[in-house]
């Protein structure tokens, strides 16, 4: 079936957008800086550590490390977050919207600051592992969110205008990255309350795929 819908590529995030990942970064992150005097609440995850990068998180917490220091603990806690990840479930309704809408001939792609190990490992436990392409890293461009490079990179690699893409966001550092590259941003309240999200300039605010407003969005362009 043809595409009923003026959009023609659909852009996700991994962590808190695909799943509910952030609960299990939290332990991982909780655990890891613990024993370096910080005490990881679900407020001070939310507003200092969600939607950033590793090494940038790491920087920001504990500045007195060298960087050989900063990158074995970065690369630890990611470790930690593999071992936990094979809990994972896909967000309500996530699998049905994916299979609804490439059925329909929409471009799916993933558009992430995760490390390629996670979005292997996370891919493989809801088994998505062939559901985007292309599969845009942070590593792999000019910088992560928030900045719009990893969804720049994804619409060229599409070759779809902006306006013509949908990117799904949990976070304000995602929501920044989708917004600053031009792209109508559905806000995926996972992590944030929804209200917080709908101050960010989001299109529209859902709390998972089974929201009947997000399909109406996208078949009503």
């Amino acid at each position: 079936m043809p595409i009923s819908s003026g959009f023609k590529a659909l852009l996700f995030d991994l962590d808190g957008t695909l799943s509910e990942t952030n609960s299990v970064h939290h332990l991982s992150w909780a655990e890891i800086l613990r024993s370096h005097g910080y005490d990881v609440s679900w407020g001070f995850y939310r507003d200092r550590i969600s939607g950033r990068l590793s090494p940038e998180i790491v920087a920001d917490l504990l500045p007195d490390l060298s960087p050989e220091e900063g990158r074995k603990i970065a690369d630890s806690k990611e470790a930690d977050f593999r071992k936990r990840a094979d809990t994972l479930e896909p967000l309500p309704g996530l699998l049905g919207f994916i299979d609804k809408w490439r059925g329909r001939g929409m471009a799916l792609s993933l558009v992430t600051n995760a490390p390629k190990e996670n979005v292997l490992t996370v891919l493989r436990a809801l088994d998505l592992e062939d559901a985007f392409e292309p599969v845009i890293l942070a590593a792999d461009v000019a910088a992560g969110k928030p900045d719009p490079a990893p969804y720049n990179a994804a619409l060229e690699a599409l070759g779809v205008p902006a306006d013509e893409a949908v990117a799904f966001e949990d976070s304000p550092s995602g929501i920044a990255s989708s917004l600053a590259a031009g792209i109508p941003t559905v806000g995926i309240a996972s992590t944030h309350n929804p209200e917080d999200l709908d101050h960010l300039g989001v299109d529209l605010v859902v709390r998972d795929f089974t929201s009947l407003k997000l399909d109406a969005f996208i078949a009503g362009r």
